[in-house]
């Protein structure tokens, strides 16, 4: 007849294994800070800005980060690291990371800058249209 330590033991040993079966955390993604010639820009463009910037974003991000900017594009299904949320990143970052990151690329990433293709005033649209992404 099974005592009283080993149901517990048998119990906690349960509990461990079920607890050990969840869904791994998603990884953190770490925010670098941004570099000091982009630090505290903003969005100098007014409201029509975003429609602007819409078709430059279908040509330049779409394949990768997706209609929505989900980053579920038809390029990004193959990327490692996969292309990032856009919604989810532009709201917790400002309008200057945003300019970085379009205008510069991400070492270690298939994110290219785009500083090089369009002017500064483009990238601010795509920032903008960014904005608009639900």
């Amino acid at each position: 007849m099974l005592n009283r330590r080993h149901i517990l033991f048998t119990l906690l040993l349960f509990v461990l294994v079920v607890a050990a079966c969840g869904t791994p955390a998603a990884p953190s993604t770490v925010i670098p800070p941004v570099p000091a010639e982009y630090a505290g820009k903003t969005n100098p463009l007014g409201a029509d800005a975003a429609a602007k910037g819409a078709p430059d974003y279908v040509s330049y991000c779409e394949t990768c980060h997706g209609a929505s900017g989900h980053g579920d594009g038809p390029a990004g299904a193959a990327l490692n690291p996969p292309p990032a949320n856009l919604p989810k990143l532009a709201a917790q970052v400002g309008d200057d990371y945003l300019f970085w990151r379009i205008s510069e690329g991400k070492p270690g990433t298939a994110m290219v800058g785009w500083g090089s293709v369009l002017n500064e005033e483009q990238v601010w649209q795509v920032v903008a249209y960014i904005r608009t992404l639900k």
